[in-house]
């Protein structure tokens, strides 16, 4: 009874992909935005969890920058920024906080001397998980049409299994 095992196969195929967590793999972080520049330097934030990463570039060219510190307000208050291993700054924030349209200043000192850079936060550089939070939604956007294409994939393979399997028997 080879349309017995065939669909049997197909089913326990289905499941695997079906699966809550086997077909959805960790979203990507979001890609830094550019928040302010000066002749020198650059600035793109991106919301991470608990916080924003800060990545702090030259304007131009490719040649590595030595930042000797960073420090950061958002809307006049001061907040911590810490140096990561992959060069980006954190900067945490509270658990539900609203950033979107909040004015971040960065001062920056390197090579001798400090610049200041402002910008206003987009809305996808809010708290991730808050329900205005532009990245947070694009990527549960995202993992639904993922499953959404699946799905449509294995609809398509049963209907040709069932097809090839009528014409060999």
């Amino acid at each position: 009874m080879p349309r017995v095992s065939t669909a049997r196969a197909l089913l326990a195929a289905i499941l695997i992909v079906c699966t809550p967590g086997a077909a959805l793999a960790q979203p990507a972080a979001p890609l830094p935005a550019p928040l302010a520049h000066s002749a020198l330097l650059a600035v793109d934030a991106a919301p991470a969890a608990g916080g924003l990463t800060l990545r702090v570039r030259r304007a131009t060219g490719e040649t590595p920058l030595e930042v000797s510190d960073v420090a950061v307000t958002i809307d006049g208050r001061s907040e911590p920024a810490t140096l990561r291993t992959d060069g980006t700054w954190f900067v945490p924030r509270p658990a539900g906080a609203q950033d979107a349209g909040k004015t971040l200043e960065v001062t920056v000192g390197h090579d001798g001397i400090h610049e200041v850079l402002r910008g206003r936060l987009a809305a996808a550089a809010s708290a991730p998980g808050s329900a205005t939070s532009g990245a947070a939604s694009a990527l549960r956007n995202s993992s639904h049409k993922q499953i959404a294409w699946w799905i449509l994939n294995i609809v398509i393979v049963l209907i040709a299994a069932i097809a090839i399997s009528r014409r060999m028997g």
